[in-house]
C-alpha cells in the first residue's frame, strides 16, 4: 500500500493521478495548507522541508518532490507505461520537459501564491506577484509550443502530461489561458476525462 501526503488542488494531484492511472494501492493523508498542517511536526517528520507532496512507498521509505515522485510511480509500474521506453529518445524528451517543469514554472508558482515570501518589508507585494506571473506566462508559452496535442509527446500519454495538466490548474487568468493555450487546455481537458484521473481531478479541481 502506498501513502500519499498532500492537500486537495496541491501538487499532491499529479502524484494521486499518476497512481490511480497506474492501478496502485493507495491511500491519501489530508495535509491542509490552509491551516498549515505542513509545517507541523508530524508532517515536518516525514518531509522535513515542509513541502507536499509526499509519497511512503509500499517498501516504507518516502519520496518527495512531485517529479521525482512521478517518475518512482512510472518505474515502480511499468506495465502501465506511463513513460516512454527506458533510453529511447521520447523518454530522453520526457525527463528534459519534466525537469523544465518542476524548475522552472513549479518554484514560480510558490512566488504567485505567496509573495509576501520573497519581498522585504515595505515591498511592493503585487508587484512581485504581477512580475511572477509574468514569468510563468513566458514558461508555459513554451510548452504550449512544444506540445503534440492532447498528449505533450506524440508517443502517447505519459507522466508528462498529468505534470502540464495540473500546471493548468494555477496562476493563469482563464482568460488568457483560453487566449494563448489552446494547446495545454486540450491536453488538461484529455488527462481530466481518462477514467481512473476523473474522479480524483473532480476531487482537486471540481469542487463545490
Amino acid at each position: 500500500m502506498y501513502t500519499l501526503y498532500g492537500d486537495l488542488g496541491s501538487g499532491a494531484f499529479s502524484a494521486e493521478a499518476a497512481l490511480a492511472e497506474a492501478g496502485a494501492p493507495y491511500t491519501f493523508e489530508m495535509v491542509s495548507l490552509e491551516r498549515g498542517e505542513q509545517k507541523q511536526p508530524a508532517f515536518l517528520a516525514i518531509n522535513p522541508s515542509g513541502k507536499m507532496p509526499a509519497l511512503r512507498l509500499a517498501e516504507g521509505q518516502i519520496v518527495t518532490e512531485s517529479a521525482a515522485i512521478l517518475m518512482t510511480i512510472a518505474d515502480h509500474f511499468p506495465g502501465a507505461r506511463l513513460l516512454p521506453p527506458l533510453a529511447s529518445p521520447a523518454r530522453a524528451q520526457a525527463y528534459r520537459w519534466l525537469a523544465f517543469m518542476a524548475g522552472e514554472v513549479y518554484p514560480i508558482v510558490e512566488i504567485v501564491d505567496y509573495p509576501e515570501r520573497f519581498a522585504p518589508p515595505g515591498c511592493d507585494v503585487e508587484g512581485v506577484r504581477r512580475m511572477a506571473r509574468d514569468r510563468i506566462r513566458e514558461r508555459v508559452l513554451i510548452l504550449e509550443r512544444m506540445m503534440a496535442g492532447e498528449t505533450f509527446l506524440p508517443g502517447g500519454f505519459s507522466i508528462l502530461d498529468i505534470y502540464a495538466a495540473m500546471f493548468s490548474r494555477w496562476s493563469l487568468e482563464p482568460d488568457w489561458k483560453l487566449a494563448h493555450l489552446p494547446r495545454l487546455m486540450a491536453l488538461a481537458q484529455a488527462v481530466s476525462n481518462r477514467p481512473a484521473i476523473a474522479p480524483v481531478w473532480q476531487r482537486h479541481f471540481v469542487r463545490a
